[in-house]
């Protein structure tokens, strides 16, 4: 578990969290997300596959790696998308999806170099929008779990300082 344990989660993070699960916005990025993962599945599947025969050795080894590449990225994307809205339906508690085997990853493979590789337009295409998604996400994730959790661990000795406060609170006459 992270640092900051899911019983240890300040109320108004899980309501940041609840709350974005229920936004317009977290609707248009499921969708988009869902859509997006679809969309691949049917040109990797399709159309991908013949421009990939028509490729040379060098840019077939290069489609490859770009391709898995594009499916990480939406794996990624898609499990933190179903775990928002898991959130949203009441299958999750705010609280448990701050668990850091929540968050997003793959991050050094989902933002790496792009091959140099003449690529078919179609995976190029793919893998702009889902490069585009990912970072998005990635921006979600980072301000509502893991900026929020740095911001909930408490400073030791400013807690001591609001410990004494409170304790001598009652004899200043």
């Amino acid at each position: 578990m992270n640092e900051v344990g899911a019983l240890e989660t300040a109320p108004w993070r899980a309501g940041v969290i609840s709350d974005f699960a229920r936004s317009e916005l977290f609707d248009r990025t499921f969708q988009e997300g869902m859509d997006l993962v679809e969309e691949t599945a049917a040109y990797l599947d399709g159309a991908g596959r013949q421009d990939s025969k028509l490729l040379s050795r060098n840019a077939a080894l290069a489609y490859a790696s770009e391709s898995m590449r594009l499916t990480t990225r939406l794996m990624q994307v898609a499990s933190w998308l179903l775990v928002q809205r898991a959130v949203r339906e009441g299958d999750m508690a705010p609280d448990a999806a701050c668990d850091d085997r929540y968050r997003l990853g793959a991050e050094a493979v989902c933002t790496g170099e792009q091959s140099e590789e003449l690529l078919p337009l179609g995976l190029l295409t793919l893998l702009d929008r889902s490069g585009r998604l990912y970072d998005r996400v990635r921006h979600l994730d980072k301000r509502m779990y893991v900026e929020a959790a740095a911001i909930e661990v408490p400073n030791a000795v400013l807690s001591q300082f609001d410990r004494l406060r409170t304790a001598f609170s009652g004899l200043e006459a």
